[in-house]
């Protein structure tokens, strides 16, 4: 072939896959500059895990990812707390642990951007390295440990989050303990203190496999100490029209029945807001073990622990008798994960490690599925859909309780 002929080959091809594209999103070019930002995620992952996570967060915090400017459907919106949140995707703890980057995350589309977790004082984690991808499974193995910058700068950054703060989306602050910290409520009732007068909701984490004797404090006779505790301190700061702060638990996905049963039997007696379900897991399940990185310490997060964290969303519903709003958290990547979260009892959804993998674009598709799902089996809203698995709550007992959570 000759040269003249194969460039004009190049130039067919090169404008036949334009033309193609444009065909695509001729309709769409928000989306399209979604996925064009998302394709460069290969690049990305071309830094290890957490250089590749710190610039995410410097993205991020200038701006530089695509600004959702589409309207969310009707159907996704739904009301928590006394709150209205235009759909139920969220950023989980995790990702912008210092709030550095809560308006430009709230931009992408997300309903609500839970930043965390906040230590009182700066600590700087665990010793690198301290996160793993397994990509064949999209999941990740992290040990950071609360790397944390601590509640003053964090404050910092979110009164400067706040006044740029102008969508509908809501913010939530996570806390942890300090590792060398012997004073559990000391420690969550700082945050609660400094942070939740910024926060729309406010969790205590008490999950994290990363810090020694953490999970000791979701134990019956400990968690009822530390909860009535801190929620004497949210009492103390958030009185007024629109009530107190909404204060959540996050819990473990390693628990066994009796350990469900005790959190359930806590959070109805003392009158806990909400339960996020669930943290990472220490467990490998099937071929994990068996991956390079699958005999890290620390937690495992993405698609391997969606099984197992919605098992958990299922029962904690169940135990806590709808009574209770849930987030459901844990292997979410997809409307579909997310449908089955909410028909398992969850009201919101976060996720995280699927961002890494699938990068900006997956906010917007998740959030289409979920309404595709929702219109499939026939349900108008997400609030008639929560709990749909649980054959004791009919759909139309689902709708004459429309006002169950607010």
């Amino acid at each position: 072939m000759s040269g003249l002929a194969t460039l004009r080959r190049i130039a067919y091809t090169s404008a036949g896959a334009i033309a193609g594209t444009f065909a695509v999103y001729r309709n769409d070019l928000k989306q399209l500059e979604f996925d064009a930002v998302s394709s460069l995620g290969p690049l990305l992952r071309l830094l290890d895990a957490e250089k590749a996570h710190g610039v995410g967060i410097w993205a991020a915090s200038k701006g530089l990812f695509p600004r959702e400017t589409r309207e969310d459907p009707l159907s996704l919106s739904v009301s928590v707390w006394g709150k209205t949140f235009s759909n139920p995707i969220g950023l989980a703890a995790g990702f912008d642990k210092d709030g550095e980057a809560v308006t430009g995350l709230l931009d992408m589309g997300f309903g609500f951007v839970e930043i965390g977790s906040v230590t009182p004082l700066p600590q700087p984690g665990n010793p690198k390295p301290r996160c793993f991808r397994l990509k064949e499974f999209g999941a990740v193995i992290n040990r950071y440990g609360f790397n944390s910058s601590g509640v003053e700068k964090v404050k910092e950054n979110l009164v400067r989050a706040r006044s740029r703060m102008t969508g509908s989306g809501l913010l939530g602050v996570n806390l942890g303990k300090n590792k060398l910290s012997d004073d559990a409520v000391g420690d969550y009732s700082v945050g609660v203190r400094e942070l939740g007068p910024l926060a729309d909701y406010i969790v205590i984490n008490i999950s994290s496999p990363n810090t020694p004797g953490l999970r000791a404090l979701q134990s019956r006779r400990e968690l009822e100490t530390l909860v009535a505790a801190v929620l004497k301190e949210r009492n103390a700061i958030m009185k007024g029209k629109d009530g107190a702060l909404p204060l959540l638990v996050k819990i473990a996905p390693d628990l066994v029945e009796e350990d469900l049963e005790d959190i359930a039997k806590v959070a109805l007696k003392l009158g806990v807001d909400g339960l996020i379900v669930s943290n990472t897991t220490i467990e490998r399940p099937g071929p994990i073990q068996h991956h390079v990185h699958g005999q890290e310490t620390g937690g495992l997060s993405g698609k391997p622990l969606f099984t197992m964290s919605t098992a958990v969303l299922y029962e904690m519903y169940k135990l806590t008798r709808g009574k209770i709003p849930l987030v459901g958290v844990g292997g979410v990547s997809s409307g579909r994960d997310a449908y089955l979260k909410i028909r398992a009892g969850a009201s919101l959804v976060e996720l995280y490690t699927a961002l890494s993998y699938q990068g900006p674009s997956v906010v917007p598709h998740i959030k289409k599925e979920l309404a595709e799902c929702l219109r499939a089996d026939g349900f108008g809203s997400i609030q008639e859909a929560i709990g749909a698995d649980h054959a004791t709550v009919s759909i139309e007992e689902k709708k004459k309780k429309k006002n169950l959570f607010w």
